[in-house]
């Protein structure tokens, strides 16, 4: 007899969880979908919790809903602001054109705009953002009365936690938890800093990011004398956060009931999207042939995560509290080992049209990432420009080029280089 839990509903069997990926363009929303991902998270121009990052016109949503639902794939576009009076007609405005659109939910958290969303699009499924700071199974069956079909986890669940959610909702109501990416200082994002500090409010997609920014003592009445703020003599970084990673703990997650694995991530690079898509979808893969299979390949998940920007990692809440470890106090850059070159457009005649996002030479050694999961080694024979003429170099950022590369690349592959210095900011 299947084992219970104490409601008396019995244990849902572990199925294979979607893989949900950020993108910040179009570009990326490709190679999220090319890469492995089986679902991708988009914003517009307004009204998402990332108005720093490029985000998509209305003509660019259409096309990458079309590209991703021709290959079997989902589009959830962002809609999580915390809104005033004074966004309430843009947003419905905003939601009847994204009515012609048909992207797969709409992700929120605001109550007046979920209420909006349900009376101006009641065919589409809406999904509870983690802005709702949703920690607890009563909340999810609150969302789940009124029409929700997933809710987003808070970030400073346990395993445990959520294992106990599922045990306590509906097998046909989701729930999305983050498995990798940035953390957040303040409860589930909600943070007041930002705006407080520079009067860009991170509850309107503004955020500006003080928790990475180096702090200071000063007492009251000697202004201008600055003691740095030490801890466990580490440093003064106090608010940085590792990143979390959990791609070494697939069956935990699995084990919890969770339905989408989401990475964090709107404002990262095609590199970023790529190397997660394909390294998280393998893990999933290779978990749901056998345990041996994913326990096997671990190395490999590991280097791939690795050669991404990253800010050292941490299971966060998913095993208990996180401690002082999970915090980095001396300094807030970004690891970089490697550099993206560019992704391939095309190839004709031998040539690859790509678009250039960092420097190389004629000669440079490079690595292709296929969407296949091959790393492959290749060297630069020939660089041109549109008009013909040869480079020894790209020197020109986002320029169009072509290059001839001394084996055969196909459309999709991207480009990346190891990089000589091991950590920038």
């Amino acid at each position: 007899m299947e084992n219970q839990t104490d409601t008396g509903k019995q244990k849902r069997r572990p199925s294979k969880p979607e893989l949900l990926i950020p993108a910040s363009s179009l570009e990326v929303l490709q190679v999220a979908v090319m890469y492995g991902a089986d679902a991708v998270y988009i914003g517009g121009e307004q009204y998402g919790l990332r108005a720093k990052a490029k985000n998509f016109s209305v003509q660019e949503m259409a096309a990458g809903i079309e590209f991703a639902h021709a290959r079997g794939k989902k589009v959830y576009v962002t809609a999580n602001i915390t809104a005033h009076n004074r966004d309430l007609d843009g947003i419905k405005e905003y939601f009847l054109e994204l009515d012609t659109l048909r992207p797969d939910a709409l992700i929120i958290s605001d109550p007046g705009v979920f209420e909006m969303a349900r009376e101006l699009l009641p065919r589409m499924e809406i999904h509870i953002s983690t802005q709702a700071n949703n920690v607890n199974y009563r909340t999810c069956l609150f969302w789940k009365k009124l029409g929700a079909k997933r809710v987003v986890t808070a970030r400073e669940l346990s395993l445990a936690e959520i294992a106990q959610i599922r045990a306590h909702i509906p097998d046909d109501l989701e729930l999305e938890t983050f498995v990798h990416g940035a953390m957040c200082i303040s409860y589930s994002g909600r943070c007041l800093l930002s705006n407080y500090f520079t009067g860009r409010d991170a509850n309107l997609g503004a955020c500006t990011h003080p928790c990475r920014w180096k702090y200071y003592l000063m007492e009251e009445t000697r202004p201008g004398e600055y003691l740095p703020v030490f801890e466990n003599d580490r440093g003064t970084y106090i608010f940085n956060s590792r990143d979390l990673c959990m791609v070494e703990h697939i069956p935990e997650l699995v084990a919890a009931g969770i339905d989408s694995f989401k990475v964090e991530g709107r404002m990262k690079t095609a590199l970023y999207v790529a190397a997660m898509a394909r390294t998280y979808r393998r893990a999933i893969d290779d978990y749901f042939i056998s345990e041996e299979c994913y326990r096997k390949n671990l190395s490999w998940y590991r280097s791939e995560i690795g050669k991404c920007t990253y800010r050292q990692y941490t299971t966060g809440f998913f095993f208990g509290k996180p401690g002082a470890d999970a915090q980095i106090y001396d300094n807030s850059m970004y690891v970089k080992d490697y550099a993206y070159l560019g992704l391939i457009y095309g190839v004709e005649d031998g040539w690859c049209r790509m678009e250039q996002r960092n420097r190389f030479f004629v000669g440079d050694m490079a690595e292709v990432m296929k969407p296949s999961g091959e790393n492959q080694k290749v060297t630069v024979l020939a660089i041109r420009d549109g008009e013909g003429n040869l480079m020894q170099s790209c020197p020109h950022p986002k320029q169009e080029i072509f290059v001839r590369f001394d084996q055969e690349l196909e459309m999709f592959d991207l480009v990346r280089q190891k990089r000589k210095g091991e950590e920038e900011a």
